[in-house]
């Protein structure tokens, strides 16, 4: 006797997710369709089109949760005792730890290319940032210059990029995180930060 297969009712949108980023993780976003997740769920992929356009939307709904979770970190910074000028150094380590504990995440947020996604993935990705430039000028003694906001997130950025496979974790680079960070803040004219 086979295996009954799920219809659109039993089907969330958090089951779909889930499955389709484990299948994007272990083969990459191109080699995934609707049907191979559909397969992998044990539905139809009809059932899928009931929560999701095409794959481009159901990754945009993956990449919305990972850039919730992003903002949820600033949030959290932000909503700490901390002084401003440790709150400045907490939101720098913060962004850089989610993004070495998260690589796969970090990767499809950031550093997926083509295929329709640039445009989808803009809206999440500016509402993050903006959420971060605004933590950075609050949290600055004399509000800098926005290309410098803009700098030190592509300097944190960078840092995230280039220890992506070399470290498996946050705790592998968290040396060379600290020395880095504090390089962005005396960039930003943020002594007290160091």
């Amino acid at each position: 006797m086979s295996a009954r297969r799920m219809n659109a009712d039993e089907l969330s949108r958090d089951k779909i997710i889930s499955k389709a980023r484990f299948l994007f993780e272990e083969k990459g976003y191109r080699a995934v369709s609707m049907r191979s997740i559909a397969a992998e769920l044990g539905c139809s992929h009809g059932a899928l089109y009931y929560h999701f356009k095409n794959k481009e939307q159901l990754f945009y709904g993956m990449i919305e949760e990972d850039f919730a979770q992003l903002n949820q970190i600033i949030d959290m910074v932000m909503a700490s005792e901390e002084q401003r000028a440790q709150k400045l150094r907490t939101l720098f380590l913060r962004f850089i730890e989610y993004g070495l504990n998260n690589q796969n995440q970090y990767e499809f947020m950031f550093l997926m290319k083509g295929e329709g996604l640039d445009g989808l993935m803009q809206s999440p990705a500016n509402e993050s940032y903006e959420k971060f430039a605004q933590a950075v000028f609050t949290l600055m003694d004399r509000p800098p210059a926005i290309y410098l906001i803009w700098s030190a997130f592509l300097s944190l950025h960078g840092f995230v990029s280039h220890f992506l496979g070399y470290a498996q974790s946050y705790s592998e680079a968290e040396a060379a995180a600290e020395n880095h960070v504090t390089f962005v803040l005396r960039g930003l004219g943020n002594e007290e930060s160091c």
